[in-house]
């Protein structure tokens, strides 16, 4: 990918983030990015393909930050603790309806996640179980494979449109209570005490 077309990408990622997908055109993308239509789309084919390209990259950018986080973090509860910043400065800056239009208006570009969370997201959580376990701060008979499964399950429904309507409920607010949930059903007495002290710090 040539640095023209990434900086497109980034752009226009920040303008979908913002008002959404289905409402904005490539016509309004070209006059975001100060170009003509026909340079947008000499980098891509349509919108479908600007979207679905996004989502490669932004994939790509999220599971390098998370492989960083995992490499550099003390314990498996700071590990989540710290893929949880990743994805609350995400949701913070996205218009809830983006999800909605993806699933509905561009399932090429919804397949890409689907896939990213079933394969890659799903064997993060499942190696946090196992470390934490390892670790001796979450609890021994926890099954990492359904408890990973559980998970993205569980972080689903933050993006359905209905469980959780916007914006009574706001993405972050829900996500903070699904991991904070989680963190604790999975700590033992060790790993809730470690726990404690984090949270107490981060007060």
């Amino acid at each position: 990918m040539n640095e023209k077309t990434k900086e497109y990408l980034d752009r226009a990622t920040s303008i979908f983030m913002r008002l959404g997908i289905r409402s904005v055109t490539m016509d309004d993308i070209a006059r975001e990015l100060g170009v003509s239509k026909k340079t947008l789309y000499v980098h891509f084919k349509d919108k479908n393909d600007l979207i679905k390209q996004i989502m490669y990259l932004k994939i790509e950018e999220d599971q390098f930050s998370c492989t960083e986080v995992q490499a550099s973090s003390t314990n498996a509860i700071d590990e989540l603790f710290g893929i949880i910043q990743l994805v609350i400065e995400h949701l913070s800056k996205m218009n809830p309806s983006v999800f909605l239009d993806l699933q509905k208006y561009h399932p090429d570009a919804w397949s890409v996640i689907t896939n990213h969370k079933s394969v890659f997201v799903t064997d993060m959580l499942l190696k946090n179980v196992e470390r934490g376990i390892e670790e001796g701060i979450y609890r021994e008979a926890l099954d990492a494979d359904i408890i990973s499964r559980l998970f993205v399950g569980m972080t689903d429904l933050i993006f359905d449109g209905k469980t959780f309507p916007w914006p009574q409920y706001t993405l972050t607010r829900v996500y903070t209570e699904i991991i904070s949930f989680q963190i604790h059903g999975m700590a033992n007495k060790k790993g809730l005490e470690y726990l404690q002290k984090k949270e107490a710090k981060n007060d």
